[in-house]
């Protein structure tokens, strides 16, 4: 899962969500110097992407992909699942996106000293384009997809990939609706597991 996923999937722990967030900019086990919910944090981020890349749903969308994005599929899925994830935003919550993101940047500002080097560089980007909110548009998660696709050196051609988006608009919805039920499912009982420690 993308970014909105992860920090929605968090709850309401300020430390676990921050651990969530920042887990695809550590290496290992480099780690162990973090608050330990935060640590918890990266625990259930990595248990999230292992129950994702392994659920039929999932690789049922990134096989749609696969003839033209080949190992970039799973990427693209979920920029596509962050995206129906801002869409439907209030099927999932009862705090507004807006404020949702606003409060999250300001959690990110908060930290500041604990994020990585990586987090850090990050941060203003985000901030100032408002990636979060913004990927509930089209012209958003265009933009992202042309990220991802320069940070590949434009070998991946995943900036192509909002075509795809649009013509199996539809399916694509469907199965993020059918497999964020599962996760969010899953992720608490992991929630559940990690905070009982």
């Amino acid at each position: 899962m993308n970014f909105l996923a992860h920090i929605f999937l968090s709850g309401d722990d300020d430390e676990i969500t921050i651990g969530n967030f920042i887990a695809d900019s550590i290496r290992g086990n480099n780690y162990t110097h973090l608050p330990e919910k935060v640590q918890k944090g990266i625990t259930l981020h990595r248990a999230i992407d292992t129950f994702t890349d392994a659920h039929p749903t999932f690789r049922k969308s990134t096989k749609r992909l696969h003839p033209n994005y080949s190992h970039y599929s799973g990427v693209i899925v979920d920029v596509y699942y962050d995206h129906f994830l801002a869409k439907n935003w209030l099927d999932y919550s009862d705090t507004p996106l807006k404020i949702f993101t606003e409060n999250f940047y300001s959690l990110l500002e908060k930290n500041y000293e604990i994020l990585p080097p990586r987090t850090k560089r990050m941060m203003p980007f985000m901030i100032k384009d408002n990636w979060l909110f913004n990927y509930a548009k089209l012209e958003g998660i265009s933009g992202v997809l042309r990220g991802l696709n320069q940070r590949t050196g434009n070998k991946s051609k995943m900036n192509l990939a909002i075509v795809d988006l649009k013509e199996h608009y539809t399916e694509f919805e469907n199965e993020f609706s059918i497999f964020f039920e599962d996760l969010m499912v899953h992720t608490q009982e992991k929630f559940i597991e990690l905070t009982k420690e």
